[in-house]
């Protein structure tokens, strides 16, 4: 369908309007492409009109001139479940030079889930009119996937929040720099946000988000903190929420677990940067053997395009802690339970690992492969940290191989080396500035700390190491990003190397001054194991050369975990039994971890 203009009368509209479609299912997205080129072609707009709705809601819009080219448009409908209909408005005010057309209008995995006979196991839950057989966890999430309610029935109103009416028992943290807010439709800022909340896929509905606008700034932090729950017993507590990050400065969302009121808790959870314009769902499991909260953290990036949307958060399997109001504080930060010296009995062979708390027998495997897979997560605790920012002074596991083959008394030894140490602007001695950091880039202060190589030890030549422990595995979309700052006239190089037994090889590189800032860089590391990651500084001819490097991310590292169920119908059964989505086929990346979604027989 195309828009041929023929009158000239002010402020025209053509409207494409839809049948009426009765309900949708909660997976439901519609595509279409448009074509909008031409030197005033003005703008175009898809409604949404739900019966009963005075108002329409805005689904989506086009500015302007795009470009001689047909562009993809995906519209995430969700569950509607009253009647409604579509209408596609092109405006024109007056003088109009251009064209504008649509075509491929789908509508994809729109309808319920259809009836079954049977419906057995735990991990399933059958609707009680619709008679279609959902997985458990789905069951009470804020979200009808039944088709009838059934599964949002007899559901503790307490372990869930859509933000209709307000933060439910969540509340806003008094340490951050801003605070949450509640809103319904577009949030203020164009291309960035939402343009509606999730639980009722209107502009009727509210949600929380954080303003990216000034005076907020980068790397300000807006937290919203959970009511207490109970330790969760030998059945974790599952953890659901939707996220919204659209928009081309938006930064971070992390989601962590405190059982300490005054530290900052351990990192559960994050994403960076930009997700596409819908509502993403996200599932966690926790699990701690102490009362325990959650913090959900968002982050401001570098502009006002990085508005970051939260609706529908929900608990299952999860009770409230009926005790005093408060976690217990205490005068350091702790980031993970404590952990006892000697081991428990247990029965483990020298192929297992013996979970420190309960003498719980895991596969030597598991060991620091970024999954928890003891109870008290000692599988992880002498491995390197998933994100280490290098506050509170701590190395994160990273350590420095040459240093430990000194003796540890030896320090006159060490006093001149070239080597690895944490520094922070506020230390630097006058002068220094010029060519070493002097703010950090997790805190962008200079009390912050990072890792630093000074260059007025050693010689030209001298390389200093930090390595990593052991990692026994990753999945197929590990990578490591970090922040590195190399601002000098005599700067040597920084090189990230993968160490496999005795077999050493250069994954990133990079030499001489790159500026007085901190630059972003990201390596792919994909499916390895037993591997150390080793960063290696190269002194330059003089002290005016120090490389500095903050905030190690591992992102996407934990390896893949057998589902324990059959794929279904929209996903690829690998070889090996896991399950991924058919869209990661024939990508030339090895996303089932044994090649076998690459194989050529497909």
């Amino acid at each position: 369908m195309f828009i041929l203009k023929t009158s000239s009368s002010i402020s025209q509209v053509a409207r494409l309007q839809s049948p009426k479609f009765r309900q949708t299912g909660s997976n439901c997205t519609l595509t279409f492409w448009y074509y909008n080129y031409g030197e005033s072609v003005g703008a175009a707009e898809m409604q949404l009109f739900v019966d009963g709705l005075k108002q329409p809601t805005v689904l989506w819009r086009a500015y302007y001139n795009e470009g001689n080219q047909w562009l993809k448009a995906v519209i995430q409908l969700g569950r509607l479940p009253r009647p409604f209909h579509l209408s596609l408005d092109k405006i024109s005010l007056g003088f109009y030079d251009g064209v504008s057309a649509i075509d491929d209008i789908t509508f994809e995995y729109c309808a319920l889930p259809p009836p079954t006979l049977t419906c057995e196991g735990p991990n399933h839950f059958w609707c009680r009119d619709t008679k279609a057989c959902i997985d458990s966890l789905l069951v009470c999430d804020l979200v009808d996937n039944c088709g009838d309610g059934s599964d949002e029935d007899d559901c503790n109103p307490d372990l869930q929040c859509n933000f209709e009416n307000g933060l439910c028992n969540w509340e806003q943290d008094f340490e951050d720099d801003f605070d949450w807010i509640r809103v319904q439709g577009p949030t203020p800022t164009l291309n960035t946000g939402p343009l509606k909340d999730h639980t009722t896929g209107t502009a009727r509905g509210h949600y929380l988000y954080i303003e990216s606008s000034k005076p907020h700034q980068f790397q300000d932090k807006a937290v919203l903190l959970s009511p207490l729950f109970n330790p969760s017993g030998k059945r974790a507590c599952i953890f659901r929420f939707h996220y919204h990050m659209f928009g081309k400065q938006v930064y971070k969302l992390s989601v962590f677990q405190r059982t300490v009121s005054n530290s900052k808790g351990w990192l559960l959870w994050y994403k960076f940067g930009n997700q596409g314009n819908r509502w993403i769902r996200q599932t966690l499991y926790i699990s701690s053997a102490k009362p325990f909260q959650i913090m959900v953290k968002g982050t401001v990036g570098d502009g006002f395009t990085g508005d970051i949307g939260l609706d529908d958060i929900s608990f299952l399997g999860c009770t409230l802690y009926n005790g005093k109001r408060n976690l217990p504080t205490i005068s350091t930060t702790t980031s993970a339970p404590s952990v006892p010296a000697t081991l428990p009995m247990n029965n483990c062979t020298e192929e297992e690992f013996v979970c420190r708390a309960s003498g719980h027998c895991i596969h030597k495997m598991q060991k620091c492969d970024f999954r928890p897979d003891c109870f008290d997560k000692s599988d992880e605790s002498a491995c390197v940290m998933e994100l280490c920012d290098f506050e509170d002074k701590n190395h994160c596991g990273w350590h420095q191989p040459a240093l430990e083959q000194i003796s540890g008394n030896d320090t006159i030894h060490t006093m001149n080396i070239f080597k690895w140490e944490l520094g922070r602007g506020a230390n630097l001695y006058p002068g220094q500035a010029k060519h070493c950091p002097l703010i950090d880039h997790t805190m962008f202060t200079e009390e912050g700390w990072y890792l630093f190589t000074d260059s007025s030890n050693g010689e030209f030549g001298h390389t200093a190491d930090i390595a990593t422990p052991v990692i026994s595995r990753t999945g197929p979309k590990c990578k490591i990003v970090f922040w590195n700052h190399m601002n000098g006239s005599t700067i040597g190089s920084l090189e990230l190397l993968c160490k496999t037994g005795n077999k050493t090889s250069k994954l990133w590189t990079q030499s001489g001054s790159q500026g007085p800032q901190w630059n972003r860089a990201e390596v792919f590391l994909g499916i390895r194991s037993n591997f150390q990651v080793i960063f290696r500084a190269k002194r330059g001819v003089s002290y005016m050369g120090d490389v500095a490097v903050d905030d190690i991310t591992f992102e996407d590292c934990s390896p893949l975990l057998n589902p324990g169920r059959p794929c279904t119908s929209e996903e690829f059964t690998c070889t090996n039994k896991y399950c991924i989505p058919k869209d990661k086929l024939c990508d030339f990346v090895n996303d089932c971890a044994d090649n076998s979604d690459e194989s050529p027989t497909i």
